[in-house]
This record gives C-alpha cells, structure tokens and sequence, in this order.
C-alpha cells in the first residue's frame, strides 16, 4: 500500500486489511531537504509524513517501507514541469507522477519484492470484465479457438467530490492489472470516521494543498527556482500595452490574481505570445475570449489499449474536478479534436483532457491548443 501519511491511504491499508490481504505500507521519498540544493527545506513534509505512516502501520501491525525515488522523481516529473513552463505550458505533474512513479516506479520495484499487487488512495473504481476472443485456424475451418482476456476499466468514484480518475487517464492494462484502489465505494466523512474509530494519529490531518511531494511552497516561488525572470509587456486585446509581466512561466490561461494591474473591472490572462514575450488579457469575467467550444490534444492514451472508432460522441473534462462535458471526438491532422456542446472556459495547453463514455474513463491526452 502505497502510503503518504494522510488519512486515505491510511484508512486504506486497514480496509485491505480487513479484506484479508497482506498488507505492507510503503512510504515514497520522492522529495527532500537537499531536492533542489535545500531552496525548500523548510516546506517539505517528508520527515513528518513519514512518521505519521510508521505510527499508523505499527497501530495496524504492518510492516513499513521506503523506496527512495528523489532521482527519478526529479528526472521525469520535476523536468517535465519545467520543461513545459518554460515553453508558455501549464503542466499537470499529478498525471504524470501517476503514470512513471507510483504506477511505474513503485509497481515495478513492489513487484520485484514479491508483493502480488499495490494499492493506493486513490479515490477511483476499477473493474474486471472477461472478453472472449475467437478465432480460427488457417488450415481447419471448423475448428475454434477460444481464448478469455480480461480487460480492466477505471471509473468515476463514490465520492464526486474527491473523484480522482482524472489524474489516472494514462494508466495501461497492464498497470491497472495489478492495482487495488480501496477507497473507491466510500465518501470522505467516512475514511475520516473511521480513522477516528481506529485512533490512528492523522485522522484529522488536512488535506495536502501544496506542489505534489514538495510541500506547501508558492506555484511563483517554485518556478523562479530554475526560470529567471523575463520581463515583456501586457497587452489588451485591442492592441495596447497597459503594463509589464514577469515572465510568462508565471502565468497561466484564466489568471485573475497576481497580474498587478490596477483600477475597475479586472483582467483576465486569455493567452500568450511566446515569440514577442507578451501575455494578453481582457477585461471581465464572462469573456469571449476566455471560452472556446474545442480543443486538440495530443498523445491521446486509450486505457483499453485499443482506439475506440472515430467520429466519438463521449463526455470529457479539461480540469479536475469538473463535471462530465457532452463531447465529440474526431481526428484532425495527426491529433484529436474535442469538439464539445457547450463552450468551456480557460481551456489550458499543458492540462490533460480525459474521456469518458457511459461512466467508464477511456483515457487522456495533453492539451495542445484551442
């Protein structure tokens, strides 16, 4: 179990538990004092964290572990970041970290280890369905050859509110194959109750608000970590400059706070103009600018490992937490275009769209364009 020192996947350790698997949590030390030469020592949490899961294994009487993957952490998530904020991207390190670390990293090395499956706390449900496959033999005819696959879906949880399939958009069967997510059939009020019940030292934890195994740092703070400030203009819609920015990296599609323009009605960041180092905004909230009825994505992963036919009446979402959109997916020049039903605000390139069709997530792409 793969386990962070909050109270899910805490609770998610004992509900396997109580299923009668055997159970061994896992810390991951993905982040550190001396991550990033110690810039952000004091907003790391790992120390506390980490005895916040021996404390609740030892109450379980499970064994704990850590795998440290500070290196790999840093090379596949933490560049990934970068790498997009500096090309005027807004990056979702969460998909990815799911992808190459807890369901990548940490799967593989439990494996090794001889554990049979992970777990985390995801709050997500998946199923397992049989299809049989036919087939027959060049040289007999009337012979069939029947062979049972299984095939895994992902889908929405209990809890809407704490749904996170979003974030699970570019698992593979083989992955899901080997995943359990405990925390599927249950709302919050729950997990919290029965932490309490249990007196497990994190019942009351809060939730984790900051950068993803980094800590409670500021997004600006961060950034300006490896991307030095670079200033340019801002500029209207109508063509005017009307003041300056920091650097684009700093800014993102929708952003009303920290653009620093002052007097009336405020301003919204509705793009970016990489090659003159200008960030245009609009004024208003309700902004045509900001909405749009499609989008590109590239890279499109489908977690049945086979593309569903095209054109695709589905429902999708662009941002966590969002409710399902009516959409439409078609190919456009190498690529999938979502068409949706109704115009969806701040559509941002970097972010991941996942699809979804009869409550079943079939997968995720990244963002490329309006």
């Amino acid at each position: 179990m793969a386990m962070s020192g909050g109270v899910d996947s805490s609770v998610g350790a004992y509900l396997l538990q109580k299923q009668g698997y055997d159970v061994t949590g896992v810390y991951m030390k993905n982040w550190s004092e001396e991550s990033f030469g110690g810039k952000f020592a004091k907003y790391c949490p790992w120390r506390k964290d980490l005895a916040d899961v021996k404390n609740v294994c030892r109450i379980l009487n499970i064994p704990v572990k850590v795998y440290n993957f500070e290196k790999e952490y840093n090379r596949k998530v933490i560049n990934y970041f970068f790498e997009g904020e500096k090309k005027g991207l807004t990056p979702n390190p969460d998909v990815v970290c799911n992808r190459e670390i807890k369901f990548g990293l940490f799967l593989n090395k439990a494996l090794r280890e001889g554990a049979d499956m992970i777990a985390t706390g995801h709050y997500t449900r998946r199923s397992r369905e049989f299809k049989i496959l036919n087939f027959k033999f060049k040289n007999k005819i009337n012979h069939k050859n029947y062979k049972k696959i299984e095939i895994y879906k992902l889908y929405p949880a209990k809890d809407k509110n704490k749904d996170q399939s979003y974030f699970l958009c570019t698992l593979t069967q083989k992955q899901l194959a080997k995943s359990i997510f405990p925390l599927g059939d249950y709302i919050k009020p729950e997990i919290r109750k029965i932490a309490k019940q249990l007196k497990l030292p994190n019942a009351d934890k809060p939730e984790s608000m900051g950068i993803c195994f980094v800590g409670e740092v500021k997004l600006e703070e961060f950034l300006k970590a490896r991307i030095k400030e670079k200033h340019g203009d801002i500029i209207s819609t109508e063509g005017e400059v009307i003041g300056k920015h920091k650097g684009l990296p700093f800014y993102t599609i929708g952003q009303r706070r920290g653009i620093e323009i002052g007097g009336g009605m405020p301003y919204y960041v509705v793009g970016k103009d990489l090659k003159r180092n200008q960030l245009i905004v609009a004024k208003g909230s309700h902004l045509p600018q900001l909405y749009s009825k499609s989008l590109l994505i590239k890279n499109m992963h489908w977690i049945s490992g086979k593309a569903p036919r095209l054109p695709l009446s589905c429902q999708a979402i662009i941002r966590y937490r969002q409710d399902l959109q009516r959409a439409k997916i078609s190919r456009s020049a190498g690529n999938l275009k979502v068409s949706f039903s109704s115009k969806q605000r701040a559509v941002t390139p970097g972010q991941f769209c996942a699809l979804y069709e009869k409550g079943v997530l079939l997968g995720g792409g990244e963002i490329i364009s309006q």
